[in-house]
């Protein structure tokens, strides 16, 4: 079907830019991330499919609302509080003068920032501690400071800080193939899950499409993973009894791709990069999570590509084809971007829970 890239990054579709910043402080475990398009923006869409998101100028991206592209992504912790760091970013961008444009004067632009948030609040131990705008500046400038094509960092990162993953240590990971048309489509996680992205009978991370059951953990460090991972989890309820914390959870993901899509068309790749989603969490889109799935399109290339027969690219099935591929590898490497972050992940411990990572495990 495709072959990885070379950073194996959404950074991999040429233009985009991921940054990351963290909320200062000892007892802070939360950040935010941003995903920073090129210069004149990328056709955007949104599925949401978890019980409880927590949004910010998604309805913008209707594909039957007025705005056609837009500058920048936030994901970002603190809840409902952390949606602020948005605000951060619209005025990095104003002051770029980039934005959808209200007046006569260049310089007159109102950004369109769609962002999502997940719940992390009290797990460092301070419950005030969330993103701001100042976090959301903080992490755009991050990401315009990279080069094109840089890799991006991974685990607890940004929006990952604080993420978890069952009781296991969440945060961010990243994929992204190259399809046979020549055409890249990535994917970014933020991976803060109530369901579970490993096998409890097995050990084997759902979403690797590499690790195989022949590679699954022997049993004796599965079992003692195990006990590990119950005595974690009941030490976090412990700590976290005394603030009434609810079990609240979310996993943001951003799909990107360089094919040329129409909004209607990025609508379907963010509903079928869900299905990455289903594959890499169990359970998942519960009425505790905000499942949230942003999808992108640079439109640098055309979605029917390379030469083929004569006839083909008449043919009717041709363009469905072509964006059936594209749709089935958006799925494929939000599934790998689960895995990876859960890879990527190091474990915390402070008063707000115990969180091993999966690599302390197993």
């Amino acid at each position: 079907m495709g072959h990885r890239t070379r950073a194996d990054a959404l950074t991999d579709v040429a233009g985009l830019r991921v940054g990351h910043a963290r909320v200062p402080g000892d007892r802070a475990l939360s950040g935010t991330t941003v995903v920073l398009a090129p210069e004149g923006g990328v056709v955007a869409a949104v599925e949401v499919r978890g019980g409880a998101p927590g949004t910010r100028e998604t309805d913008a991206l209707d594909p039957r609302n007025l705005v056609e592209r837009i500058d920048a992504v936030v994901l970002t912790g603190g809840s409902a509080y952390g949606l602020d760091a948005a605000s951060g970013v619209m005025a990095w961008l104003e002051e770029q003068g980039r934005g959808f444009r209200v007046g006569p004067d260049p310089a007159q632009v109102v950004p369109v920032v769609p962002a999502a948030c997940l719940f992390d609040l009290g797990r460092g131990g301070d419950w005030r501690a969330r993103p701001d705008a100042a976090t959301g500046r903080a992490a755009v400038e991050d990401a315009a400071r990279t080069d094109i094509g840089a890799p991006v960092a991974q685990g607890g990162v940004g929006a990952g800080t604080g993420a978890v993953a069952g009781a296991m240590k969440g945060g961010v990971g990243t994929a992204a193939v190259v399809l046979g048309s020549g055409i890249t489509v990535g994917a970014l996680a933020v991976v803060n899950a109530a369901g579970s992205a490993v096998d409890p009978l097995t050990g084997v991370i759902y979403g690797d499409g590499v690790q195989g059951w022949a590679d699954r953990p022997a049993a004796e460090v599965h079992e003692a993973a195990q006990r590990r991972l119950a005595e974690a989890r009941e030490e976090t309820r412990r700590r976290s009894a005394a603030s009434a914390r609810p079990v609240l959870n979310t996993t943001l993901a951003v799909v990107a791709t360089d094919a040329e899509l129409s909004r209607a068309q990025a609508q379907k790749l963010a509903g079928t990069a869900h299905d990455g989603l289903a594959r890499a969490l169990r359970p998942v889109h519960l009425l505790t999570d905000g499942d949230i799935v942003f999808a992108l399109s640079t439109g640098t290339r055309p979605l029917l590509t390379g030469s083929p027969e004569p006839g083909f690219a008449a043919h009717a099935g041709a363009g469905v084809d072509a964006l059936n591929e594209v749709l089935g590898a958006g799925a494929d490497a939000l599934a790998r971007a689960v895995a990876k972050a859960v890879l990527a992940a190091e474990g915390v411990e402070g008063p707000g829970g115990v969180y091993p990572a999966y690599r302390d495990l197993y």
